[in-house]
């Protein structure tokens, strides 16, 4: 058998359905096989580019499915968030209730917006509800930070008030006669007619104490008198300012000067026994609007039905 050869001819007719025309052309071996040669290299790079286009939607596939993951867990993560934000308002919204209920301010109507999980929405809509969200909490935010500005300066003004209403009180009571001039002294004499040592009513208490023992200011006030007056030897008269005077007298000496203020427990003399004294003891007398009053109810405290009447 011959061998074949690349410059060998085939002949090809075409022979027309219709006609008498028949076309014929001829081709080298070689001719085919580079033909052959050129299908293949198409059929394979066609092959190779398919599977390099395959191998590319893979890898795009996995990083939009990491991608994904990634997003869900942030979304999750913004969840978890939103709601603690949410809480925390909630609890700030509560704390202003309690606030106002304590200073007597009328309630009003907090609202903390529902919040949808970002993560539970399916629809490609996350961008949207996390905005949502955020406005929302925003606002309510907002809201309840004037609100909680407005209660606190509400809050301090009351609580202003109210301390100066007890600083008024505390120096109302200041200036009210409420201890033992000489600290414990037994009383040895009332506030009571008696016929010792002379047959009058004695106007105030007599308190049993030693030669110099210390007097002390029965309330806050202010010295008007510090000198000698006929029996009541060297008297102290103290203007407490609010209808009280508190005298005393027969005593050693004096420790103020008129016109000088002075503090509830203050010492202001020293006990004696000058002008119509027997001996050394101090006479205590209280005086409201001009009348002398007993003292005994205002050694130990201002007197129930004092503190009663003040406003």
């Amino acid at each position: 058998m011959k061998p074949l050869k690349l410059n060998d001819r085939f002949y090809v007719k075409i022979v027309p359905q219709k006609g008498d025309t028949v076309h014929r052309f001829w081709v080298r071996r070689r001719h085919i096989a580079l033909l052959l040669t050129t299908l293949i290299v198409l059929v394979a790079g066609s092959l190779s580019f398919s599977a390099i286009q395959v191998w590319r939607a893979h890898v795009q596939e996995s990083a939009l499915r990491t991608q994904a993951q990634e997003q869900q867990k942030a979304l999750s993560t913004i969840d978890q968030q939103t709601q603690a934000l949410q809480k925390e308002l909630q609890d700030v919204q509560k704390q202003n209730q309690e606030i106002r209920q304590l200073i007597g301010a009328p309630p009003a109507r907090p609202h903390v917006p529902p919040v949808q999980k970002t993560s539970f929405v399916g629809d490609g809509s996350q961008l949207q509800t996390v905005k949502h969200n955020v406005d929302a909490l925003t606002a309510a935010s907002n809201v309840t930070h004037t609100e909680s500005d407005r209660i606190k300066t509400l809050a301090l003004r009351i609580l202003n008030v109210e301390h100066m209403h007890a600083l008024a009180r505390a120096q109302l009571i200041a200036a009210i006669p409420s201890i033992d001039p000489v600290d414990g002294a037994e009383v040895v004499g009332c506030f009571c007619y008696r016929s010792y040592p002379d047959a009058e009513f004695h106007k105030g208490v007599d308190l049993g104490a030693d030669y110099g023992e210390t007097v002390r200011a029965s309330a806050a006030g202010t010295v008007i008198a510090n000198d000698y007056d006929g029996a009541y030897g060297i008297k102290i008269d103290i203007d407490h300012g609010n209808g009280y005077h508190t005298w005393y007298a027969h005593l050693s000496h004096v420790d103020v000067e008129v016109g000088q203020h002075v503090y509830k427990g203050e010492t202001i003399g020293a006990v004696g026994a000058t002008g119509f004294a027997t001996g050394p003891h101090l006479h205590y007398q209280v005086m409201y609007e001009g009348q002398p009053i007993d003292p005994a109810p205002f050694l130990h405290g201002v007197p129930a039905n004092v503190l009663a009447s003040l406003p």
